[in-house]
C-alpha cells in the first residue's frame, strides 16, 4: 500500500511539474522576454509600464485592440497609462513577433 501511494504521489508531482514547465516555456512570453518587454511590464504587476493583465482588462471586448496595441508597440506612445513614454520597438522587434506578443497579452 505504501509503495502504491508513493507511486501515485510521484506520478502526480511529475504531471504537475510537466504542466509548470509547459507554462514557463510559453513561446509568446519567451518572445516578450527576449525582446525586452518584461523589463518595463510585469505580467501581473506594474513596473514602469502597466502590467499585461491590466492591459488585457482595459482592452477586453475592444475589437480593434489588437491593431491599436500592435501600432503602439511598433511606434511607441505616451499618455494612455501616465506620463512614462513607451519607446518604439520597430525595427528591432519583428512585426510577426509583435503580433504574437500582443495576442498573448490580450489572452491574459
Amino acid at each position: 500500500m505504501h509503495l502504491l501511494l508513493n507511486r501515485l504521489i510521484l506520478g502526480a508531482c511529475f504531471a504537475l511539474g510537466c504542466n509548470l514547465a509547459y507554462a514557463a516555456v510559453n513561446p509568446a512570453e519567451a518572445l516578450a522576454q527576449k525582446s525586452g518587454c518584461l523589463a518595463c511590464h510585469g505580467i501581473s504587476q506594474k513596473i514602469l509600464g502597466p502590467s499585461y493583465k491590466d492591459v488585457a482588462a482595459k482592452y477586453k471586448g475592444d475589437k480593434s485592440a489588437e491593431s491599436k496595441l500592435i501600432t503602439k508597440v511598433k511606434v511607441g506612445g505616451s499618455g494612455a497609462w501616465g506620463n512614462m513614454p513607451m519607446p518604439a520597438n520597430s525595427p528591432q522587434v519583428k512585426d510577426d513577433d509583435i503580433k504574437t506578443i500582443v495576442q498573448w497579452i490580450l489572452s491574459l
